[in-house]
């Protein structure tokens, strides 16, 4: 991989890099600003290979630069007199700033996370020189606006590479995925896929959404097309839960006896009409909706187990049929947006709606904080003249890689390649810079590195360790700028940098790192504690919201189930447990039925009394929730029309139970319509 020849695309891309930082370089010096090498490290740190990544990213780092600037004019001059005021206050900043932008699992987060370490950036070398913040905020606000700038036009007006082409890319890998996933249930063969590759589409699914949120920015024409992507996304998130429950029910049919022939006629026309995908006839979807209606056996009173079962089967099925069906338009939609029509504008969901953990953020809040403080005490013991870094960069590091379950690999590698820019470093400020005495000359003398290592930062999997790289030596180069270009101000300012680091890496090891199964626990004791609260809840949620955050919790939890390396039998264990996080789907229909329901005798009050129970580990056996789950099912098959409850209605009902009870109970005995001693 290291060695490996460069592509063309790297090469443009590093190319860019370079350009961009050249031109914030020149325009800093230009202008006269104290620190130009910031603006040449600013236009690396928002480099991307897609132009409306660079282009979000810059807003958000302008909008959190500003913030934290002025942050840092508000507390530095009012608490210079108090160190130790001044270091809580910092730290509790970048604490709050940290928590809140782990609560927004999309790239806006940047906004709070820079507006929280860029206060430590700037507050902590203003110590000594309070007077002079107002104009250091300010100078550092433009630099680091030159250098966005600059790496915005150029990756915007140099053959720019959009967002959308590849995000439409990977939609169409997305619904091939899905439209495969629904022909191997279908259609089940001896080479099916396991279900951690099936899974893997949730992971797909959850990381596009997040992805277009770049597309506003994007310099694509798919840009005007991000309300029918996010609807898409929406569409392929409720296909998960659909195929998961049709394989289920398919499989419960054939312990059961064997597929009738008109039931397999069914599959086999659904199956064709997904083969034929967007070439289909629209009117063939809504024509197998209604062969599934009237294939659905009425819900008799003292309806069978198969019976019920095929009910659920036939309303799971037509939702997958439509959702496809929509998902096959709304793509066709977008190719007709790109040809000229006027975009749509439907409604879809926002990522406010996706997973998010309240205790893991406060915990990586605390550590960022705990370790910001633990420098400044040693700074202000010391008296370390060089020691404002170790703060400052301690607050960077617990930051950039709060979102990990472990950070300090993450942390370790970027002490290891700081370490190894040490020696770049050092010919540059002792061989190289004292012998540049023109701009032009800079720019020949820094092309060599600068150039390789843009081909590795457009490598994914090289990528952080690069812009490592570039970091350490830009900061070094940045001791040109102050004017204290010589070997103590280097080591010193390396040793206070690697104080931060270790400080970050030694309380981020004590307090937030977590292993991969651990967190697979906590998000499924987060997803049982929800059920819970749905359970307890008299507000019937809406069901694209909870199957949304079903498949992003499907997304989260698989790959820390790969990482965890378990043994076969524990990770089928787990996906034994991910079946309870489609409950929620199922609460949220009974739910919606609830006032329809309850006056026509279903006990669906009780119901939920005992999934809460059962979720909320209270005093509540699984044999009693059964045992309820079976006395509200045979209400619902008993129940008559009446008090506004029709056939229609009865059928979800029922179909929802028998979702429930599969999810909850999948090798329990079959359902019986009346206990046997009534029989």
């Amino acid at each position: 991989m290291l060695l490996q020849c460069p592509q063309p695309r790297e090469l443009l891309f590093s190319a860019k890099c370079f350009t961009a930082s050249m031109l914030a370089l020149y325009v800093s010096m230009a202008a006269g600003l104290p620190r130009p090498f910031w603006a040449m490290m600013a236009a690396y740190i928002v480099a991307s290979p897609l132009a409306g990544a660079v282009r979000s990213k810059a807003q958000f780092r302008v909008c959190g630069t500003l913030v934290g600037s002025a942050a840092t004019v508000a507390m530095v001059p009012n608490l210079a007199n108090a160190p130790e005021l001044l270091s809580l206050a910092l730290a509790c900043w970048v604490a709050v700033c940290l928590y809140v932008s782990l609560l927004d699992r999309t790239p806006r987060s940047y906004v709070f996370m820079l507006a929280g370490y860029t206060a430590g950036l700037i507050g902590f070398p203003s110590v000594a020189d309070p007077g002079t913040v107002f104009d250091t905020a300010l100078a550092r606000v433009e630099e680091i606006g030159v250098g966005i700038l600059s790496a915005t036009l150029v990756h915007s007006l140099v053959f720019p590479q959009g967002v959308g082409p590849a995000l439409l890319g990977r939609l169409d890998r997305a619904i091939g995925d899905a439209r495969g996933w629904m022909l191997d249930v279908l259609r089940p063969a001896a080479g099916r896929k396991d279900t951690h590759v099936r899974l893997a589409l949730a992971a797909e699914i959850s990381d596009m959404r997040v992805m277009s949120t770049h597309l506003p920015f994007d310099t694509s024409h798919l840009r005007w097309t991000g309300a029918m992507v996010h609807a898409l996304h929406d569409r392929l998130a409720v296909m998960v839960p659909l195929l998961l429950a049709v394989e289920d029910r398919l499989q419960a049919l054939a312990e059961i006896g064997p597929v009738e022939a008109h039931w397999q006629a069914m599959l086999d026309d659904v199956a064709r009409w997904i083969e034929e995908g967007r070439a289909a006839d629209p009117a063939r979807a809504a024509a197998l909706r209604t062969r599934l209606a009237a294939l659905t056996p009425a819900l008799a009173p003292d309806a069978a187990w198969r019976a019920i079962l095929q009910v659920n089967l036939a309303q799971r099925l037509g939702a997958l049929v439509a959702a496809c069906e929509e998902s096959l338009e709304l793509r066709d939609s977008i190719d007709a947006v790109l040809h000229g029509a006027p975009p749509a504008t439907p409604p879809h969901l926002t990522p406010a709606v996706l997973h998010r953990d309240h205790g893991m953020a406060l915990r990586s809040a605390l550590a960022a904080a705990i370790a910001i403080l633990a420098c400044c005490a040693f700074w202000i013991v010391t008296g370390w003249p060089a020691g404002a870094a170790a703060p400052m960069l301690a607050g960077v590091a617990c930051c950039f890689f709060a979102t990990m379950d472990d950070p300090v690999p993450a942390i370790t590698g970027f002490v290891k390649f700081t370490l190894w820019s040490v020696p770049v470093s050092v010919f540059y400020i002792l061989v190289v810079l004292p012998a540049v005495h023109s701009y032009e000359m800079l720019v020949l003398a820094l092309a060599p590195v600068f150039l390789l290592l843009g081909v590795y930062m457009a490598r994914p999997a090289t990528y952080g360790n690069a812009l490592t790289f570039v970091i350490g030596i830009a900061s070094t180069l940045a001791l040109q700028d102050t004017n204290q270009l010589d070997m103590a101000s280097f080591v010193n300012g390396l040793l206070a940098q690697m104080l931060g680091y270790i400080a970050a890496a030694v309380v981020t090891r004590m307090m937030r790192t977590v292993d991969a199964p651990w967190m697979a626990r906590r998000m499924l004791a987060r997803a049982r504690a929800e059920l819970v609260r749905m359970a307890r809840s008299p507000r019937a949620p809406a069901l694209l919201e909870v199957s949304a955050r079903v498949v992003d919790r499907v997304a989260l939890l698989m790959p820390r189930l790969a990482l965890a390396k378990a043994a076969p039998e524990v990770r089928a264990a787990a996906l034994e447990n991910m079946r309870e996080l489609r409950v929620g789907l199922h609460i949220a229909q009974l739910r919606g039925l609830g006032a329809r329901l309850e006056p026509a005798g279903v006990p669906l009050r009780a119901l939920l009394d005992q999934v809460a129970a059962h979720f909320s580990l209270a005093a509540s056996s699984r044999d009693s929730l059964l045992a309820q789950l079976d006395t509200t099912l045979r209400a619902v098959c008993r129940a008559v029309e009446g008090h506004a409850l029709d056939d229609t209605m009865r059928a979800t009902a029922a179909a929802a139970l028998a979702s429930m009870r599969r999810d909850l109970f999948p090798h329990a005995a079959p359902y019986e319509p009346l206990p046997m001693e009534f029989r």
